[in-house]
């Protein structure tokens, strides 16, 4: 018996270390092959209102151009967002999205390109 627990505990241990001790590096980033789908085209509209509250600025979302994600303890998004102003001149950003749940969104970055 006591064999038993001895076997178990080596197994479980670096499974608890793992989970509890090591941070899990983050994925190399992959690049999204169609960033009109639905989910994608969500995240784009979440960063420009997002942007809109902390910058006082008025963008209108007009289209995800491309964009690339990665895994990290969720699903990190950078999207290049094509936004008109409220005098209709056209300009792209960057944005970076981190998304841990669906309702878990965080704008990480908003630029000009």
């Amino acid at each position: 018996m006591m064999r038993y627990f001895i076997c178990l505990s080596l197994i479980l241990l670096p499974l608890v270390y793992n989970v509890e001790g090591l941070k899990i590096e983050p994925s190399p980033w992959k690049p999204i092959r169609n960033v009109q789908l639905g989910s994608y085209v969500e995240i784009g509209r979440f960063a420009i209102e997002e942007h809109n509250k902390q910058s006082k600025e008025i963008l209108a979302f007009v289209k995800n151009v491309r964009g690339k994600e990665q895994y990290d303890n969720g699903l990190r998004y950078a999207l290049i967002i094509a936004t008109r102003n409220s005098d209709g001149v056209a300009k792209n950003y960057e944005a970076v999205v981190f998304e841990r749940h669906v309702i878990d969104r965080v704008l990480e970055s908003f630029k000009p390109i």
